[in-house]
């Protein structure tokens, strides 16, 4: 029953990591910082690793002073990123989910989908998002 924060590496997702960890402080729980990367048949082992290790790098730098419990898991699936929270908040029983949305115009949101879109209208659990 922790707090599900989505992480891709942009500052409005670092700024999701630092609003996550603020609640789980009042809530007294930990967070989990989920990195999704689409799953392609030209996907290397070495750049998962890669990924891996900037994405850890990125958490310690930015977590540094912190006491608050995290975990950190990178996730390599064929489903979107928004899928893919929204089933790891499910099956973790998270409490909360927290999510940066970056701004698109309309129809850009219609072309392109949008992660944030997905996990606000299927979450079945409350969903913070931050711009």
């Amino acid at each position: 029953m922790g707090i599900l924060v989505g992480y891709n590496g942009t500052n409005v997702s670092k700024d999701a990591v630092k609003l996550a960890m603020e609640h789980a402080a009042l809530y007294e729980t930990e967070v989990d910082i989920v990195c999704v990367k689409s799953q392609s048949p030209t996907l290397t082992y070495d750049e998962i690793h890669h990924v891996e290790r900037e994405f850890e790098s990125d958490i310690q730098e930015l977590l540094k002073d912190t006491r608050q419990k995290y975990k950190t898991e990178l996730i390599v699936t064929p489903l979107s990123a928004g899928e893919t929270l929204v089933e790891f908040s499910e099956r973790h029983e998270s409490r909360e989910i927290v999510i940066g949305v970056r701004r698109r115009s309309k129809v850009g949101k219609f072309v392109f989908s949008s992660t944030a879109q997905h996990v606000i209208l299927s979450a079945t659990c409350p969903v913070v998002s931050i711009k």
